[in-house]
C-alpha cells in the first residue's frame, strides 16, 4: 500500500481518514446523535491509541448532555473491545492504558462541569426573563390601578357637583310661584338633566369603584381633599412636616388638585418607609401656568416596613401625571435626601383668576 506507516505497521492515512469521518460526524448536528457515538466507539475500538481523543471528545459531549449512562457504555465497548479483538493499535500495550483512562476521565468531568454552568446560565437567564416580565406586569398593574383609582376619584367629584346642582334647581323649583314661567321651565329642565347625567354617570364608572364596605352605599365621597389635610395629620403622627402652599387651589383644575393630593400622600408614606425621622418639605403652587408641587425629605433612618416596599406607587404617579400632560421626576438630591417633584401644565384658557376666558 502506498501510504506512510508509523512503528508497527499501522497506516496512518486510513487512520486518519476514519478521524476525518468521525470529526464530521461530530460537528454536523444532525448526526451528532446518535451516529456520532456510534461510530466513533466503532472506530476507537479499531485504531486504538491512534483515535482515543475522539473517544473523549465524544464522552466531554455526552457528559455535557447528561448522557452519563451512554458515555460510561460508549468507554467500555470501545475499550473491551480493544482489548479482546484484534484492532490495529492496542491501548493496553505498556503503559497506555493508564493514560487512555485518564482522558476519558479527563473529557467526562470537564463535560460534567460545562453541562453544568451551561444549565446554570440558562437558569439564571430564565430566572432574569421571568422577573423582567413580572415587573412589567407589575407596572402595567400599577398603571390600570391609577387609572381606575383616577376614574373613581373623577366619578366621586362630578357626583358630588352634579348633586349640588340637582339640589339647588330643587330648592329654586320649589318657589317657582315667584319666578317667570320660562325661568321655571328652564329649572325644572336643569333640575332634569342633572339628575339624569348624575345616574349616568353612576352607571358608567360605578364599576370601577373600589369595594368599600365600610361606607354606606348612598353616601358620596368628599369632593377633593387638600394636601394640607395630610400634612396635618402626619403632624399629628410625629412627623416633621413643613409645607408651603401659593396659590389657591380653586385655581387648578379638580384633576391637578387629585394629583396633587395623591403626589404629597406617596411622598409622605415613602419617607416615612425609608426616611423615619426625617423633615419632610412640601411645596405647592397652584398657580397658571402650572401646578407645581415638590417634596423633599433630609436624611434618616430606614422605617420598619422598608423592606416590603414595592416602588410601584411612583409609577402609578407617572401615569397619572402623564394622562395630565406633566411630568415627575424622583430622585436623590444629595447627602441622603430625597426628591420628589410634578410640574402639570394648566389647560389653554385658565387666567390668572382661575377662571376660564
Amino acid at each position: 500500500m502506498n501510504a506512510l506507516t508509523v512503528s508497527d505497521g499501522r497506516y496512518l492515512v486510513p487512520a486518519t481518514a476514519s478521524a476525518v469521518v468521525c470529526g464530521v460526524a461530530l460537528l454536523v448536528p444532525r448526526l451528532r446523535w446518535p451516529v456520532a457515538p456510534f461510530l466513533v466507539t466503532v472506530v476507537t475500538a479499531w485504531w486504538g491509541w491512534l483515535t482515543l481523543i475522539l473517544l473523549a471528545v465524544v464522552m466531554f459531549d455526552l457528559a455535557a448532555a447528561r448522557r452519563l449512562r451512554v458515555a460510561a457504555g460508549c468507554a467500555v465497548v470501545a475499550l473491551t473491545a480493544n482489548l479482546l479483538g484484534f484492532p490495529a493499535s492496542r491501548i493496553w500495550d505498556e503503559l497506555r492504558y493508564v493514560s487512555a483512562v485518564f482522558v476519558l476521565l479527563f473529557g467526562l468531568v470537564v463535560g460534567l462541569w460545562v453541562g453544568s454552568r451551561r444549565r446554570l446560565v440558562q437558569a439564571l437567564a430564565a430566572d432574569v426573563e421571568h422577573l423582567r416580565v413580572e415587573a412589567q406586569l407589575r407596572e402595567e398593574a400599577a398603571r390600570v390601578a391609577e387609572r381606575s383609582r383616577i376614574a373613581a376619584e373623577m366619578h366621586d367629584v362630578l357626583a358630588h357637583r352634579l348633586s349640588l346642582i340637582a339640589l339647588h334647581t330643587g330648592v329654586l323649583a320649589t318657589r317657582s310661584d315667584t319666578l317667570p314661567a320660562t325661568v321655571a321651565e328652564r329649572l325644572g329642565l336643569l333640575r332634569t338633566a342633572s339628575t339624569a347625567a348624575l345616574a349616568d354617570l353612576r352607571d358608567v364608572l360605578g364599576a370601577l369603584r373600589e369595594p368599600d364596605t365600610t361606607r354606606a352605599p348612598a353616601a358620596l365621597a368628599p369632593a377633593v381633599r387638600d394636601a394640607q389635610e395630610l400634612a396635618d395629620e402626619a403632624r399629628a403622627a410625629g412627623q416633621r412636616v413643613g409645607m408651603t402652599i401659593q396659590g389657591h387651589p380653586e385655581q387648578a383644575p379638580t384633576t391637578h388638585r387629585l394629583a396633587v393630593y395623591r403626589i404629597v400622600q406617596e411622598a409622605l408614606t415613602n419617607t416615612r418607609k425609608h426616611a423615619a425621622g426625617a423633615l419632610v418639605t412640601v411645596r405647592v403652587d397652584y398657580g397658571p401656568p402650572a401646578t407645581l408641587v415638590e417634596v423633599t425629605n433630609t436624611a434618616g433612618t430606614p422605617g420598619e416596613i422598608s423592606s416590603v416596599d414595592s416602588g410601584y406607587g411612583l409609577i402609578g404617579l407617572q401615569e397619572r401625571v402623564a394622562a395630565l400632560g406633566g411630568q415627575l421626576n424622583a430622585g436623590p438630591a444629595g447627602a441622603g435626601a430625597w426628591r420628589l417633584a410634578a410640574r402639570i401644565p394648566h389647560p389653554a384658557g385658565i387666567e390668572q383668576n382661575g377662571t376660564r376666558t
